[in-house]
């Protein structure tokens, strides 16, 4: 950071009248407060971020009058442990760089605090333990880390044994034969079961039980007939809300639909994957083949993001009392899973290297067939969120966003219903035919980027070079796209596209929960007037279904489903 840097930063400030996520502004004179060290934690356990010092938030970030910035200075590198070890205020403390600006004619001082790495964490306020005096920041708060946040944190680098535990009351009786044969005809000759005869030493061996024949908890996850009878809340709660939030005030109806998936995981996983199916859209695609129906978000990508909430999830006994939550709105379908990340960080999601605390279920469910889909539950090797990657781009979609807290997952797959409807329409308006997914993608990027070229293609759909060469010289035969460089198109004479306003409505809309216009205004923040001109277009093309007539006080809007055929 320099000057210029800083600048920028206290201008921000000031413009948004408050300190942020990444900027923590102390009013610090000629000593330091407690809450310099919970911001330290804070930052150390989140994301890094800035501290100034010397600077009055309430008096519009400008700086304090008699600021001693030697005398503050030099108790921060003590209370960091540098100064005076004896004097360190924080155990794990974070790496950090201090400067001095300029500010309002005087001097101020700005500390970088870095994001302690994955194993350092978390920082703690010596005085205050480990329970009682870690942080993190949210928003312009430093909150206490909860218990479950704190242990996630100790143990992001420890093995777990969770998945190994022995199951009270569980018996051998409780395990379901036929996953039981399917495991062991899946291990036959392998070296696990080298010398072992009986049914219940092979189970030993691939830990689905203990040496006692005590059933553990992958074992009963895997093949066991019901393990909710002892653990009722791991399954999976799939829920479709109406609206683009939870539990929203704008609507007396809760939930569109509601299914608990509960059984063996490889049934646990197929029974949400078709819940969260028959809650999407379904559209044709030409292939070299013919037509045939795909989902709006790709099959194998809710597969691998349910898979992996239930693979990679926290099976501690603290984390039991949680089901993995999937929840389906108009506009996107969310995947949270109990626990945070095991010797993963945010860069490191994606790098194709497999990390799994739950080493001995990992193991079960890589030899479990995947029910309604080939392969089994757990592929391994750390394929999982690139292929998840490759799948969206592959279809021009939006690549997953992932959350992370220090106890939870949460993965984003971005819906596009009402855009691919209309994206569609629009293209064949614009070629006159059907089009084939290559084609039908390369448009999607030239309509949202206002170009393509062949680098796009093959960095964002995956396409072969040659085949992006071919696709797109044919769609300038067509005379949908036109040459503005050596190997990048720009549209040509396409037709308009829907308004930004249709989108939003289409994407609020549901085909089955009716919202009226005074939902509708809540959820999108737009007023009933600028709503009335957009809802009656839509009823005109037939892409809306109102429930009333035009002058009825009842009148509500259901979304229209398209026929693709």
């Amino acid at each position: 950071m320099d000057q210029s840097d800083f600048d920028a930063a206290v201008a921000r400030l000031r413009a948004q009248g408050t300190d942020d996520a990444i900027t923590e502004v102390k009013e610090t004179t000629n000593a330091l407060g407690a809450s310099v060290w919970k911001s330290v934690s804070a930052f150390a356990n989140t994301a890094g971020g800035l501290i100034v010092l010397g600077v009055s938030e309430d008096r519009g970030f400008t700086a304090v009058n008699g600021f001693e910035i030697d005398r503050v200075c030099n108790q921060f590198i003590d209370g960091m442990g540098d100064g005076n070890s004896d004097g360190a205020r924080l155990v794990l403390p974070p790496e950090y760089t201090v400067r001095r600006f300029s500010l309002d004619g005087g001097q101020v001082l700005a500390i970088e605090i870095a994001e302690n790495s994955i194993g350092a964490k978390p920082c703690y306020v010596r005085s205050k333990g480990v329970e009682s005096g870690s942080y993190k920041r949210k928003d312009d708060q430093d909150v206490r880390l909860s218990r479950t946040e704190i242990f996630e944190l100790q143990t992001a680098c420890t093995p777990s044994e969770a998945d190994r535990a022995v199951v009270a009351e569980c018996e051998v009786k409780d395990l379901d034969d036929t996953l039981v044969g399917t495991l062991l005809s899946a291990r036959e000759g392998s070296k696990a079961l080298q010398g072992v005869d009986s049914t219940i030493e092979k189970l030993t061996r691939l830990n689905v039980t203990n040496n006692s024949g005590e059933v553990r908890l992958a074992g009963l996850l895997t093949v066991g007939q019901y393990p909710q009878q002892f653990f009722p809340q791991l399954f999976v709660d799939v829920s479709v809300h109406p609206t683009v939030e939870k539990s929203s005030a704008s609507t007396q109806l809760r939930f569109v639909d509601r299914v608990e998936c509960s059984g063996p995981l490889s049934e646990v996983v197929h029974e949400a994957v078709q819940a969260v199916r028959k809650n999407l859209r379904t559209y044709s695609v030409i292939e070299d083949t013919g037509r045939r129906d795909e989902l709006e978000v790709p099959e194998r990508v809710l597969r691998e993001a349910i898979g992996n909430a239930v693979l990679h999830r926290e099976y501690h006994p603290m984390f039991l009392g949680q089901a993995v939550a999937v929840d389906i709105y108009p506009d996107r379908i969310t995947v949270t899973s109990p626990g945070g990340l095991w010797q993963k960080t945010k860069d490191t999601i994606g790098d194709g290297v497999s990390k799994c605390r739950n080493q001995a279920l990992v193991q079960l469910l890589k030899k479990v067939p995947s029910l309604g889909a080939g392969g089994t539950v757990a592929e391994g090797g750390g394929g999982g969120i690139p292929l998840m990657y490759d799948e969206m781009r592959a279809r021009s979609l939006e690549e997953p966003r992932f959350t992370f807290t220090p106890d939870s997952v949460t993965v984003e797959l971005r819906r596009h219903g009402a855009d691919t409807e209309a994206h569609r329409r629009w293209a064949r308006d614009a070629v006159g035919r059907d089009l084939e997914r290559g084609e039908d993608a390369l448009l999607a990027i030239a309509r949202r980027e206002t170009h393509v070229s062949v680098r796009m293609a093959r960095d964002m759909v995956g396409m072969d070079s040659d085949e992006a060469r071919r696709t797109l010289r044919s769609l300038v035969s067509e005379g949908v796209l036109e040459p503005i460089g050596p190997e990048d198109f720009g549209l040509k004479g396409a037709p308009d596209l829907p308004t930004g306003a249709e989108l939003a409505v289409l994407n609020a809309l549901s085909p089955i929960a009716p919202m009226s216009i005074a939902e509708l205004s809540e959820t999108l923040g737009r007023t009933k007037n600028t709503l009335r001109p957009v809802l009656r277009q839509l009823v005109e093309d037939g892409r809306v279904i109102p429930t009333a007539g035009p002058r009825s006080r009842h009148r509500q809007y259901l979304l229209s489903q398209p026929n693709t055929r």
